[in-house]
């Protein structure tokens, strides 16, 4: 593709997303940055780890993407009794059919695991496949998940009894930890009104937007997105500043037990991507890869029971390596 092309792809597909984003904020009120996150995270094929308290409308963000977008929706109440056969299927015995498999809820485009911390371990790795490998295996077959396929987990912060806490491996899997706050006073004011509570979700009559083939094009231009030598470099560095902070006289460095894993390059490698596309640029510039640095970086920093004392965030590691590291 000349550069011509380029441009008119990229122009297309950010009105796409603004239309996507438009159609949503019609049941959605107050959290645009959290809908531009799930967004971005879809776009660059990824998954959303989601913390905030209840009835911040978190289900009703993935219920409502899922419908403009014209895929298949799948919400999974996680429970410390769930098996991995609730969320993956069975192997069924029918003396007419003989064998055959019954597909689980997981078998959608969107799925919503919902508290993903109160299920034991043994369903964290039956959901640890379908995430990273694209795949379940029922009984001794194997199936592909659908395209596309987003897993947005949430996790309760206020509850501690009946909780697992998630495996670093698995946390390491998601592209995306967003933080959910409450809605400023305006946001509240217009909640009260669209609530779903009081109306029926069928009643917002949501138009489709899009479709499996379109977010999978998406999926493919973010891609194609041009990223510079020096913003690799500037990634590279970001990430080796959480693993050797001393290097880049990162005060707060003393309180990182562990540094992030190689998938943290990766993923801020393409959602800058992601991040530029949306924004309707054909290059990666410092900026995007600071736009998505936190919610790549928050979750796989490990810090230490010190900081937790002092009640030092993972933000504001992130905020003092940022400023420390040269921009290109």
């Amino acid at each position: 593709m000349n550069s011509k092309d380029i441009e008119k792809t990229i122009a297309k597909d950010q009105k796409i997303i603004e239309s996507i984003k438009k159609e949503v904020s019609n049941v959605i009120v107050g959290q645009d940055k959290i809908v531009e996150g799930f967004i971005k995270s879809l776009i660059s094929n990824g998954n959303v780890l989601i913390e905030g308290v209840p009835g911040l409308a978190k289900t009703l963000i993935v219920r409502t993407l899922s419908k403009v977008m014209g895929c298949g929706f799948g919400r999974i109440q996680f429970t410390p009794d769930l098996l991995p056969t609730d969320i993956i299927g069975i192997t069924a015995y029918d003396r007419e059919r003989g064998f055959y498999v019954l597909k689980g809820p997981i078998f959608n485009n969107f799925i919503l695991a919902d508290e993903i911390n109160r299920a034991p371990p043994k369903v964290q790795s039956a959901l640890l496949e379908c995430m990273q490998e694209k795949q379940a295996t029922i009984g001794k077959e194997t199936f592909d998940m659908p395209i596309p396929f987003f897993v947005l987990a949430t996790q309760n912060p206020l509850e501690q009894l009946g909780v697992y806490p998630l495996p670093e491996a698995q946390v390491d899997r998601f592209l995306f930890k967003l933080r959910i706050d409450y809605p400023d006073l305006e946001g509240e004011r217009k909640i009260l009104n669209q609530n779903i509570t009081t109306r029926k979700f069928e009643e917002y009559s949501l138009k489709v937007i899009a479709s499996p083939e379109i977010i999978k094009k998406l999926q493919d231009d973010v891609k194609k997105i041009y990223l510079d030598k020096k913003i690799e470099e500037y990634i590279i560095k970001i990430v080796d500043a959480t693993r050797n902070p001393d290097k880049y006289k990162i005060k707060l460095g003393k309180y990182i037990e562990w540094g992030v894993s190689p998938r943290a390059s990766i993923g801020m490698f393409i959602a800058s991507k992601a991040d530029a596309l949306m924004k309707g640029n054909g290059f990666v510039t410092p900026q995007n890869v600071k736009e998505v640095a936190y919610d790549v970086l928050r979750h796989r920093i490990i810090l230490s029971y010190e900081a937790q004392s002092e009640n030092v965030k993972e933000e504001d590691v992130i905020s003092e390596i940022l400023a420390r590291v040269p921009v290109p």
